[in-house]
């Protein structure tokens, strides 16, 4: 599928200023330090030689953020050698309470709370407005080697990405 970065990102119809490069299909997956539900530090090398679905999403309080989440929950199982990981700005004390609530278990939830580095690397960082500093919703699949083999950018933050293609894609 093909990048929609280079198109504008809104939020209901507005313009939304980003930080950072846009990724594309092909290049080498930013290395990142997330902090997971249980404070440990995860980076990308934490799940090497998996396949990985990095789905960047605003917060997990919100309602299409919350239906996402959930619907790669229920898909995780039918993925072999894939992990799933669910980024936000949300702490991870609200992102425990959440999944807790909702018996998510299948996804990883990571904050990125402690800095914006992963936000700029991935070029999802929201640059002012009602969401300055959280995340846009995006979608990347990491193969084992670290190679990005699906972006996806979603051009209306309140809408849902394409779950079929990345799951296509990290079938593949």
């Amino acid at each position: 599928m093909a990048d929609t970065r280079n198109g504008a990102v809104t939020l209901k119809g507005n313009p939304v200023d980003l930080a950072g490069s846009e990724l594309k299909m092909g290049d080498a997956a930013p290395d990142f330090t997330l902090q997971s539900t249980g404070l440990e530090d995860i980076t990308l090398a934490t799940s090497a030689g998996k396949m990985r679905i990095i789905a960047t999403i605003p917060s997990l309080d919100t309602p299409v953020c919350h239906e996402e989440t959930k619907k790669f929950n229920d898909q995780a199982g039918s993925l072999e050698n894939t992990e799933i990981l669910v980024v936000s700005m949300d702490l991870p004390f609200g992102q425990k309470r959440w999944c807790g609530a909702e018996d998510v278990e299948s996804v990883h939830t990571l904050s990125g709370h402690r800095c914006t580095k992963f936000g700029e690397d991935y070029g999802v960082l929201i640059k002012g407005g009602p969401l300055d500093r959280c995340l846009t919703r995006a979608l990347f699949v990491v193969d084992g080697d670290g190679t990005l083999k699906h972006v996806e950018y979603v051009s209306e933050i309140a809408e849902h990405p394409d779950y079929d293609a990345a799951l296509a894609a990290a079938k593949s």
